[in-house]
C-alpha cells in the first residue's frame, strides 16, 4: 500500500517572483497619498525630496542587512525566525504577537481601506452608511467592499500559490508601468511650464502649515530641532509607503534557492521601488504648487499641500489627463492596492503558521491543506484584519503599523551583531553589506525616529507600544498552557 504524502510547502517561486512580491508588496497606496501630508509638515520640497531619499536608503540598508539572516535560516516565518534566533521565544512571540494585532494585519486593513476609498470615486454610493450604530461608530459600504476585498485575496491565496503567484506579477508589473507613465509624462511637463523651477526656488526654506478650526492658515517656519522633529515625525508617511519589503521572508520554504534568490529579491525590489518613489515625487513638482490653500478653486490653487482629499496623485495626474485623470488615477489605485495586499496576505500567513508550529499561536494555523498552503492561518488572519477595517481611520493605522515595526527591524539588525558573537562559524552565504558600519548606522538612524515619533505624535506611538507590551503577559499564559 502506497503510503499518503503529507501536505508541506512547496519551494515553486523564482527571483523574478521573489522581486515582484518585494516590489509589489511596498507599492501600495502611500505614494498616491502621504506627499500631501509631507507638504503640510515641511512645505519645502527640498527636505521632501531628501526624506524620501533617506527612507529609501533605509530600507535598502535593512534590506541587505536581512540577506544575511535570511541565507542562514532560509525557512518560514522570516523575522519571526530571526528574532528567536537571536533573542529567544520571548521576544519573537512578542513580534508575532505584534504583527498579528496590528502591523501585518494593519498593513492589509489599511491597503484594503484605499482600496475601497479610490473605488468609490467609480461608485459614490460606497461612501453611504450601511449601518450607523452611533454618532462616533457607524459601517460604510466602503468598508464591506474593502473586507470583501481581502475575503476574497485570502480564497485566492488558499488555493495555492501558482495563482497567487500569476496575480502578483501581473498587478506589479501593470502598476510599475503606470507608475512610469505618470513620471515620463509629469516631467516631460517640467520643460513646458516653470512649476518645477518655481518649486525648486528657496527649496530648502521650511514650514508647517495648519488649518485652524476656524479656516484659517497659520504658517510656523522651520530651523533648528523644530525642523529636524518636523522631519522626523513626518518621515512616518515615506516609511510606511517603503513598508512591507521583509514579507519575502515569510515565504523563504517557498522560494527556489533562497540563500541566493532572497538576498537578491530584497536588493532588487527595495532599489527599484525607491527610484519610483523619488521620482513620482519629482513628477507631483513638476505638474503641482508645492504651497497651495484649501479651498483653491482648482488642482493648481490647492497645490500638493491641499490636494483634493489628500490624493496628490489624482490631482497631478489631472494636470496631463484633465478630468479623465481622477477615474485613471483611481483605476491605477486600485491595481496597485489589490496587488499589494495579493502579496501582503501571501506571505504574512507564513508567519503566523511559523508561529503556530512553535506552539506560540492557534494550533490549526500550522496545518496545511491539500493546495499545499496554510489555509487556517490565512482565514485567521483574514478575519481579524476584517475587523480592522472598521476600527478607525488610514491614518491611525498607519502610525500604529510603522512605529511597530520599526521596533522590531532595530531588534532584527542588532541581532545580526549578536549571532556574529554567538553563532561564529555558522554558515552565511551571504553577509551584511558594509558590516558592522551600515547595520550600525541604520539602528542609529531609526533609534533617532522612533524618539522624534513618541515626542511627535505621541499618541498614536504611545498606543503602538503598549500593544506590543501587551504581548508580554499573553505570553506567560501561553507558556503556562
Amino acid at each position: 500500500m502506497e503510503q499518503e504524502t503529507k501536505p508541506e510547502l512547496k519551494r515553486s517561486l523564482g527571483l523574478i517572483d521573489a522581486t515582484s512580491i518585494v516590489a509589489g508588496s511596498m507599492i501600495g497606496s502611500g505614494i498616491f497619498i502621504v506627499t500631501t501630508f509631507m507638504a503640510r509638515d515641511l512645505g519645502s520640497s527640498g527636505y521632501i525630496l531628501l526624506l524620501w531619499l533617506i527612507t529609501g536608503l533605509i530600507t535598502i540598508s535593512a534590506a541587505l542587512s536581512y540577506g544575511e539572516l535570511a541565507g542562514m535560516m532560509p525557512q518560514a516565518g522570516g523575522q519571526y525566525v530571526y528574532l528567536q534566533r537571536a533573542y529567544g521565544k520571548m521576544v519573537s512571540f512578542l513580534y508575532g504577537w505584534t504583527a498579528f494585532t496590528v502591523i501585518q494585519t494593519g498593513l492589509i486593513a489599511a491597503v484594503a481601506v484605499a482600496f475601497a476609498k479610490f473605488t468609490s470615486v467609480f461608485f459614490p454610493a460606497l461612501n453611504n452608511d450601511f449601518i450607523t450604530v452611533s454618532a462616533v461608530f457607524k459601517i460604510t459600504y466602503a468598508q464591506l467592499l474593502a473586507m470583501s476585498s481581502i475575503i476574497l485575496l485570502t480564497f485566492i491565496n488558499s488555493r495555492g500559490v501558482k495563482n497567487v503567484k500569476i496575480i502578483q506579477l501581473v498587478f506589479t508589473a501593470a502598476k510599475l508601468l503606470a507608475l512610469f507613465a505618470l513620471i515620463v509624462l509629469g516631467i516631460a511637463m517640467a520643460f513646458k511650464t516653470d512649476t518645477l523651477s518655481v518649486n525648486f526656488t528657496d527649496m530648502w526654506s521650511a514650514s508647517k502649515t495648519t488649518v485652524e478650526s476656524d479656516g484659517t492658515i497659520s504658517i510656523l517656519p522651520l530651523a533648528g530641532f523644530a525642523l529636524l522633529g518636523a522631519m522626523g515625525a513626518t518621515m512616518i508617511n515615506s516609511l510606511f509607503s517603503s513598508d512591507a519589503w521583509n514579507s519575502i521572508t515569510f515565504i523563504a520554504s517557498e522560494i527556489k534557492d533562497p540563500q541566493k534568490n532572497i538576498p537578491r529579491s530584497l536588493f532588487l525590489g527595495t532599489t527599484l521601488v525607491t527610484i519610483v518613489y523619488i521620482l513620482a515625487n519629482v513628477a507631483y513638482l513638476s505638474l503641482l504648487p508645492l504651497k497651495g490653500v484649501p479651498n483653491g478653486a482648482g488642482f493648481v490653487e490647492q497645490g500638493i499641500q491641499f490636494a483634493a482629499n489628500d490624493r496628490v496623485g489624482t490631482a497631478a495626474a489631472s494636470m496631463i489627463f484633465g478630468n479623465y485623470a481622477i477615474y485613471i488615477m483611481a483605476g491605477l489605485i486600485m491595481v496597485s492596492t489589490f496587488g499589494c495586499n495579493n502579496g501582503a496576505i501571501l506571505s504574512s500567513a507564513r508567519l503566523f503558521y511559523a508561529m503556530s508550529k512553535d506552539g506560540l499561536f492557534f494550533k490549526k494555523a500550522s496545518r496545511i491543506n491539500d493546495k499545499n498552503v496554510p489555509s487556517y492561518a490565512l482565514t485567521i488572519q483574514c478575519v481579524w484584519a476584517c475587523i480592522l477595517c472598521l476600527s478607525g481611520k488610514y491614518s491611525d493605522l498607519l502610525a500604529y503599523c510603522t512605529f511597530a515595526s520599526l521596533i522590531f527591524y532595530i531588534l532584527c539588525i542588532v541581532g545580526i551583531f549578536i549571532l556574529r558573537k554567538k553563532e561564529p562559524d555558522t554558515e552565511r552565504p551571504y553577509k551584511a553589506f558594509g558590516y558592522p558600519i551600515i547595520p550600525a548606522l541604520y539602528i542609529v538612524i531609526t533609534i533617532a525616529i522612533c524618539i522624534t515619533l513618541l515626542m511627535y505624535d505621541t499618541r498614536n506611538t504611545t498606543m503602538g507600544l503598549i500593544l506590543v507590551l501587551l504581548g508580554i503577559p499573553i505570553y506567560y499564559l501561553t507558556q503556562r498552557k
